[in-house]
Order: C-alpha cells, then sequence, then structure tokens
C-alpha cells in the first residue's frame, strides 16, 4: 500500500521549480495504519500556504480511488518556515467542507496578534497535574455561557487532551470551512478544539516543542472563533513550551491559577504564577479547587488536601481569590459521562454549581471593573452542605 501511494503521488510537482517531489526528497513519510488510515508527510519549505492548499487537494484527487477521504492525512513539515507566508499562487475553489487537517512544522516566532472574532483570551494553568484543571474549565465555559456569553474551549493539553471526553464528543471530527478555517466542534453550548480530535486516544504523542507551539497557532489563528466573548485556553501542566508560544504569540487577556489547598501544589502554581508575571501577563486570579468533601453518609466535611492554603496565599500574593470549588461525587461522574456538571440543571443551588457561578461572576468583573464576590463560608449540616440551604 505504502508503494502504492508513493507511485500515484510520483508526478506531483513544486510550483515554485517545476521538479517533483520525489525529484526534490520532499516525501518523508507515508505509514498506513492498520485501520486503513493513511498518513502522508511531506516538507513545505519553500512553500507559501495558498500552494500548499492547491497541492494537498492535488495530493487528495490522485489517492482518491485508492484511499477514502476520511482516511486520508496530509501532514507538512518545515526546518526554515520563514519563506511560507509569500503569496504566491492562487487556490482552486474550496469545497463547502472538508476533513480538517493539521501542519504539524515548526512555528515561525511572530509578533503577538489578537484572535479574530474573540472578546477576551483566558489561560488556565496549574504549574502542575491533577488539580482538577480541565473539568474546571470546561464548567468555567458552562457557567460564562449561562450568563449570556458565547465562550470557547482550547485544549492545548497535547499530550493528555481530555476535552472531547469532557464535552462528549469522543472520535468526533472537526471539518474545515470554504476558507480553509478549522470549524470547532460544539457541545452543551460551548465551542471547542483540542488535539484528541485529530488523534486516535490510545495513540502516543511524540513531539517536540516547536511543533505543539505550531498546532496551538492553528487552534487560535486557522480555526474559525468568530463571535467568541470568551476564549479559554486549558493549558497543559507546568511551564514549558505550549505556555511560552501562546504568550509570545497571542495577545492574551489574563490567566487564572488553579491549585489544591495542599503546599506541594501550592508550591507549583506559584511557579506558574511568577512566569506568567515575568511575561507580562495579567492575573485574573487563583482559584482553590478540591477544596473540600462532604461525606454524603456522615455529613461531616473532610478537609482532604487542606483548608485554606490558596486563599492565604493570594493574600500573601496579593492576587484576587476568585473561589473554592469542593469536592461531589456527581461532579465525578458527569465528567466521565461527557456531561459538564454545570450543564445539569438538576444540580442548581448545590454548593458546587455555586461556586462555578460565582467564579464566572468574579471572571467578568475582572474585565468590566465590578466588583468581586467574596467565597461564601462553609455552612454546617448535611443537606445545607450538599443543596447549598
Amino acid at each position: 500500500m505504502r508503494e502504492q501511494v508513493l507511485q500515484r503521488l510520483s508526478p506531483l510537482k513544486n510550483p515554485q521549480t517545476g521538479k517533483t517531489f520525489v525529484e526534490e526528497g520532499r516525501w518523508k513519510d507515508v505509514r498506513v495504519a492498520d485501520d486503513g488510515k493513511v498518513t502522508v508527510l511531506y516538507s513545505r519549505d519553500g512553500i507559501s500556504p495558498q500552494e500548499k492548499r492547491l497541492l494537498e487537494k492535488t495530493m487528495a484527487e490522485f489517492l482518491s480511488s485508492l484511499v477514502d477521504e476520511d482516511k486520508l492525512v496530509l501532514m507538512s513539515v518545515s526546518e526554515d518556515s520563514s519563506d511560507v507566508m509569500k503569496a504566491a499562487g492562487t487556490p482552486s475553489p474550496a469545497p463547502a467542507a472538508s476533513p480538517a487537517q493539521l501542519k504539524t512544522g515548526h512555528a515561525a516566532p511572530q509578533p503577538k496578534k489578537t484572535v479574530p472574532g474573540v472578546g477576551k483570551i483566558i489561560a488556565i494553568g496549574s504549574g502542575k497535574g491533577g488539580v482538577g484543571k480541565s473539568t474546571f474549565t470546561a464548567n468555567l465555559a458552562v457557567a460564562l455561557a449561562a450568563r449570556g456569553k458565547k465562550v470557547g474551549v482550547i485544549d492545548a493539553d497535547i499530550y493528555g487532551p481530555s476535552m472531547p471526553m469532557l464535552m462528549g464528543r469522543r472520535g468526533d471530527k472537526p471539518m474545515a470551512n470554504s476558507d480553509k478555517k478549522i470549524v470547532p466542534l460544539e457541545a452543551h453550548g460551548i465551542r471547542f478544539m483540542s488535539f484528541g480530535l485529530f488523534v486516535e486516544e490510545n495513540d502516543p504523542v511524540i513531539w517536540r516543542g516547536p511543533m505543539l507551539g505550531g498546532v496551538l497557532n492553528q487552534f487560535l489563528f486557522d480555526t474559525d472563533w468568530a463571535g467568541t466573548d470568551y476564549l479559554l485556553i486549558d493549558l497543559p501542566p507546568g511551564t514549558g513550551d505550549v505556555q511560552l508560544s501562546m504568550v509570545q504569540n497571542a495577545h492574551v487577556d489574563g490567566a487564572i491559577i488553579i491549585s489544591t489547598p495542599q503546599d506541594v501544589a501550592l508550591l507549583d502554581a506559584t511557579k506558574g504564577l511568577e512566569m506568567f508575571r515575568k511575561l507580562n501577563l495579567p492575573i485574573v486570579g487563583l482559584i482553590e479547587n478540591m477544596s473540600s468533601f462532604v461525606c454524603t453518609k456522615c455529613g461531616e466535611e473532610h478537609f482532604l488536601f487542606g483548608h485554606g492554603g490558596v486563599e492565604q496565599a493570594s493574600t500573601r500574593l496579593q492576587i484576587p481569590f476568585l473561589g473554592r470549588v469542593p469536592l461531589e461525587l456527581e461532579l465525578r461522574l458527569s465528567s466521565d459521562e461527557g456531561r459538564p456538571y454545570m450543564a445539569n440543571p438538576a444540580y442548581a443551588g448545590r454548593p458546587v454549581a455555586k461556586a462555578f457561578t460565582d467564579v464566572a461572576s468574579n471572571v467578568e468583573a475582572h474585565f468590566t471593573g465590578g466588583p468581586i464576590v467574596a467565597p461564601a463560608a462553609e455552612k454546617s449540616g448535611l443537606f445545607s452542605k450538599l443543596f447549598g440551604r
């Protein structure tokens, strides 16, 4: 099959030189999966975006009788991206919808720019994993949407994308519109993009930093976010390449730092906070996640990870404290079921729902100059703690 693919593609020529891709050594790899999916990797050095679109349309036509369209993935790399922005060639008319594809080449440094159609971009980071950041992001998005806002989410954790599962869209693939913009998937009133929509769930991602930055740039600038009031970016753990690429390339309006109350989580969260400060990114505030758990049998409130550490840190660091989100069994169950907790009206009035509602209000207040809602003191009693009464 691999040899057949290369044979079909052998006539393809570089419009700049008139030489075939074979003569120029541009074919880097052809992989054929057990399920029939064919991935073609080629070098795009010296090829403009317009020429790239036309060439990939021609590749798809050459392979149309050999590979199903939904099984074909065309990927490109470039060692020097400085010349790919030349305006050369005119793309042929594009179909109204086609499978979206990712460019995995190195991302060239660019001046910071705004994302078309987006009001505010908010980065959500933690400095470490395991603090519930993705679940928090999904539910904050729904809480903001309940306040009448148009909300988008970018799942920027390339190595461990979880948003397709949280949003109940596992296995679904995004399409591209007539302008070759990726169209985000929608679920529960939220539009979202995730690398998990482009790879199989069990496929490992073994990429270096520059390639990650290239994908994030596509999620930001090559995706149709028109009409979005808030674009939330769910960052991976740590202070690495993805965070730096985002802050260096896009105009981000603020960052939310999430931590659980224990000291080790706060230590890493503080590192994330200092990274954003050094990059001159405004801090919206701190969140204490998994603040407590109320036993449904005995009614006792348990502070599994300590108590009040994040609020104390916010005072020490002079950062707004946006709220505390307790643990609840339904929060975990709803995540596993692909329906964010805040998308279920049956949970309205419970402490978790109240917490997300208050956090959404505080996020808006940050950008509008309104007052920050102080987190309510924990109430005693089984029913009051479970149902907010």
